[in-house]
This record gives structure tokens, sequence and C-alpha cells, in this order.
């Protein structure tokens, strides 16, 4: 009996090694530049270079838009460009992300969007920010700390700890976890208008951790669209996705 809990207590720790030492390979799926045709900024922060793609280039206002884990932003342009033709919108690879230098973490991504906000705020009379999934949590932070007009949240959760903690029960999150992107605490901080749009049938970020994000944000009385029959991935390729950014925009 004492062997086998010794077994147990070392592949406990064995994994929890494991998961400690890989967990940003867990959270971030950067994927490469893609031929786009449109103008790229770059951003210079960190001693890093941030390449941002630009959408509808000079227009008065302005959406910073954050993607999710997996996501090659660039398959966002030609959606945007029609979408949203009263905004110049720029497309932001995180670092290691599109041709940007560096390898993501929470503060540097942190630091990254507040570097591309503060350079571009002078060019624009207001400046709106969508977040999507891993990029909601980057949203949320950015709404916190500057002048935002809108923040939109796409399938987004109240902390990435929640998610980890619900995948990795056995497992303290609290401490293991370097990455928190705790989006419900700074909900506090945010006197930008607020739209969460979550899919109905969510099976990356599960409803709970939406429904938590809204609760926190409650105060603000945000708008919250639910797109029926959405999944986490196909969401934007549903006609309300646009609709109701459209509307909120507005």
């Amino acid at each position: 009996m004492l062997k086998l809990l010794c077994s147990v207590l070392i592949i406990y720790f064995a994994l929890g090694s494991l998961l400690f030492v890989m967990q940003r390979t867990l959270i971030y799926f950067p994927r490469g530049a893609v031929d786009h045709g449109y103008p790229e900024l770059e951003f210079a922060n960190q001693g890093q270079i941030i390449k941002t793609i630009l959408v509808n280039g000079g227009q008065k206002k302005a959406l910073l838009y954050f993607g999710g884990n997996a996501e090659a932003v660039a398959f966002n342009a030609v959606d945007f460009t029609r979408a949203l033709p009263d905004y110049s919108v720029y497309l932001v690879n995180y670092r290691s992300y599109g041709g940007s230098s560096g390898s993501p973490n929470e503060q540097g991504l942190y630091s990254d969007a507040l570097a591309i906000y503060d350079q571009l705020t002078g060019q624009h009379t207001s400046i709106g920010v969508i977040g999507r999934s891993l990029g909601s949590g980057i949203a949320s932070y950015l709404a916190a700390e500057r002048d935002i007009s809108h923040l939109v949240l796409v399938t987004p959760f109240a902390s990435i700890e929640a998610v980890a903690q619900a995948q990795f029960p056995i497992y303290p999150m609290k401490y293991l976890l370097k990455d928190k992107y705790n989006s419900a605490a700074r909900s506090k901080d945010i006197k930008a208008k607020v739209l969460l749009v979550i899919a109905e049938h969510d099976r990356v970020i599960a409803r709970v951790h939406s429904d938590k994000l809204v609760t926190a944000y409650t105060p603000l009385k945000p708008q919250v669209a639910l797109i029926k029959n959405a999944d986490h991935n196909d969401i934007s390729q549903y006609p309300k996705y646009y609709q109701v950014i459209q509307a909120f925009l507005k």
C-alpha cells in the first residue's frame, strides 16, 4: 500500500512539474506570417517588433483587434474591411505570431497593447477594442488602463486561471499558473461601453466561464449577445456576429 501511494505521488508531482514547465505551450499557439495584401505597421516595444495589419486606414475612429490563441488575425481583414468601413482596424499579431518577434507571455502582451494604443492615440478621435478568446483578456486589461470608447469581448472568460483549474482540477492552478488573465477582476476599472458576444455551444470556453464574466460586468450594464448554434471557432461565420458589433459601435 505504501509503495502504491509513493508511486501515485511520484506520478502526481512529475505530471505537475511537466504542466508547470510546458504551460505556455498549452496557452499560446503562434501562427506564422500570412500573405494578405494589406498595409503592415511595426510597433517597437521592450526590444520587440510587433507587426500589426491595418484595415481601412485613414479613418478618424479606430479599433484594435486582439485575436485568439491560435488565430492568424490576417484572415479577418476582408470581413473587417466590409463590416467596419468607418473604422481604421489594427489587427495585432502577438509576440511570435504573424512575423512579430519575441515569445508570448501575459505581461509582455499587456505591455505591447499599451504601447500600440499610446502610439496611435494622437492619430484618432477615439479607440475601441475587440478581443476574441485569449484576446479578451488583453482587451480587458487595455480597457482598464486606458481611455477606450467601446470594448467588445468575444467568446470571453472570467480568467484563464479558472479555465485551467476546471481542466486540471487535481492541481492548484493558483500557484502553478504564470499567465492568469483575470478579466473579471479588472471589470471594476473599466469605463467603456461593453459588449460580450457568446457562442451558444462553445466547446473551448465553457459557458460558465463567460457567464462569470457577464456577472462581473453587470454593474456596467453591458450588452450581451448570444450567437445561436455557434461554437468557439466558427462564431464569426454567423451573420449576427458582425451585425451585433456594428450596432454596438454606432
